[in-house]
């Protein structure tokens, strides 16, 4: 895989990053969140190596590490001896619940990208004049879903393999699904305003 010159600003900051935050969770013996280095890595090296084909704007790839950063944040900082990720942004819903918190706007910010992502190939394989843009938004809607629910499988071995990870249980898997699809539908309209207007 050879960078292309254009590319080096955001595989530098993505390379900073993951290696600061390696430390840091090895220092703090934070094994579940080596698991989800390891996916960052991968998911990198897919992007990067199939750049030339698919040629993905450069918002979309700082999107994806703004993404990774504020990912291994939640997991690597702490507030108050609290992880970043269970911070309280805004209280709107108490116990079991906990809205709206730190994870849910990184789910909602995560999964935008991840829905732009998707649209982006799946975009090549469209008619030039398409007209039926409910049936496709549906379509582009449930691989941004697809995308968080594997998410939340990465999230599941992780506490098989890991003991006491923290990940939290069925209110954090659904919170975590309705935070996904709440970011999907924003970006499904930003694609829809976008496009339209071509």
């Amino acid at each position: 895989m050879v960078l292309k010159k254009e590319l080096m600003p955001v595989f530098i900051t993505n390379i900073i990053a993951l290696v600061i935050f390696t430390v840091v969770f090895l220092t703090k013996q934070n094994y579940e969140f080596m698991i989800y280095i390891a996916v960052i890595i991968l998911l990198m090296f897919a992007v990067f190596s199939t750049y030339g084909k698919v040629r993905y704007p450069k918002s979309l790839l700082w999107g994806l590490t703004i993404w990774s950063i504020l990912h291994m944040s939640g997991g690597g900082i702490y507030v108050n001896g609290e992880k970043l990720y269970e911070l309280m942004l805004i209280p709107l819903v108490g116990a079991p619940y906990h809205i709206f918190k730190f994870d849910q706007l990184v789910h909602i910010f995560g999964f935008a990208v991840a829905t732009l992502l998707m649209f982006i190939l799946i975009k090549p394989l469209l008619k030039k004049d398409l007209k039926k843009w409910t049936a496709l938004s549906i379509v582009i809607v449930m691989a941004g879903l697809g995308a968080g629910a594997l998410n939340e499988i990465i999230e599941f071995f992780a506490t098989v393999v890991i003991p006491n990870t923290g990940v939290g249980g069925y209110e954090n898997t659904a919170l975590d699904l309705v935070s996904n699809l709440i970011g999907a539908l924003i970006a499904i309209t930003y694609i829809l305003l976008k496009e339209r207007k071509q």
